[in-house]
């Protein structure tokens, strides 16, 4: 099974009233439950771990998971409110303001133990999980557990709004990128991580500390991605009618997994031997995935009947 830890919320996505007033609706959202969300949608059996409230949206945020076949038996649901991230586009990039003190994805805690990781083929952990003390210690015992017999997926999916030590938030990072099997980020992630580091030199650095594959999204401008074997290799984005980006960059990751799992080549020694072919087409087949998310509004991964892909 494929496992997805970390945020799950409610985003409230810009729209229009009938009157043409600015106006919000609430979507189910947080990018590791869409990562979630995704991979099952495409046909992969998927477990999402984190927590969930019991109040009025995380029923939504539950039942949506259980329509779209994500398994949650290993999530933690309690009486925490559900956190709220209010999402503005400015000049084409969704930005966010996060309502999350105490919150359930706030408070959640690893059952140690609960979890049979030699059934479980990959874990994806990152973005706003990892920016709090508890969070991040939480996730880094599950990943210690982890490592012994499933690949380890990470995307930063940088919130600066909510990083209040950027030194600190950034060696926290590295210390989870120094773990992972699989790095992707978007290139906002990468200049707020790097600056201005030439992608491949920071791709070549983190190959050589043990990754296996490092990807870089940059939208309109397809995919970039760095391995040891197969090389470097690069995609083209589809052109689509964008009606935002909420959810793209999750899509991405979820097509990404999918379809290195349907290859056979999840695991981390398979991960490792995959040719230059074969990673082109998971590339190009999460970019399509990423695309068709863009035409419609919030975060609305696609399902295996919208999408085609030549295995």
């Amino acid at each position: 099974m494929l496992m997805s830890c970390g945020d799950a919320l409610i985003d409230f996505v810009p729209t229009r009233n009938a009157e043409g007033r600015e106006a919000v609706m609430p979507a189910v959202g947080g990018s590791c439950l869409n990562v979630a969300i995704g991979m099952a949608r495409l046909g992969a059996p998927t477990v999402f771990v984190g927590g969930i409230s019991t109040d009025l949206f995380g029923r939504m945020i539950a039942d949506h998971a259980a329509a779209s076949n994500v398994e949650l038996s290993f999530a933690t649901r309690s009486d925490h409110q559900t956190t709220l991230a209010f999402v503005r586009i400015v000049a084409g990039e969704s930005h966010y303001a996060f309502y999350d003190a105490e919150t359930a994805t706030r408070n959640w805690t690893y059952r140690r133990g609960s979890i049979p990781f030699d059934k479980v083929e990959v874990l994806h952990v990152g973005s706003t999980t990892l920016v709090n003390d508890q969070g991040a210690a939480e996730t880094k015992a599950l990943i210690a557990d982890a490592r012994a017999s499933s690949t380890i997926s990470f995307d930063p999916n940088c919130r600066p709004n909510l990083v209040k030590d950027k030194p600190a938030y950034l060696a926290r990072m590295a210390e989870f990128g120094g773990h992972a099997d699989l790095i992707k980020m978007s290139d906002v992630d990468f200049a707020y991580l790097f600056g201005e580091e030439p992608y491949a030199q920071r791709a070549s650095a983190l190959l050589g500390q043990g990754t296996s594959l490092v990807v870089i999204t940059r939208g309109n401008n397809g995919a970039m991605a760095w391995h040891a074997k197969a090389g470097h290799v690069e995609v083209t984005a589809p052109k689509v009618e964008v009606a935002d980006t909420i959810g793209a960059g999750d899509s991405f990751q979820a097509a990404l997994l999918f379809a290195l799992h349907k290859q056979g080549r999840l695991a981390r020694q398979q991960l490792k031997d995959i040719g230059a072919d074969e990673l082109r087409r998971a590339l190009s087949f999460a970019a399509n995935c990423a695309g068709l998310t863009c035409t419609r509004p919030g975060a609305d991964p696609p399902w295996s009947h919208e999408i085609t892909w030549s295995w």
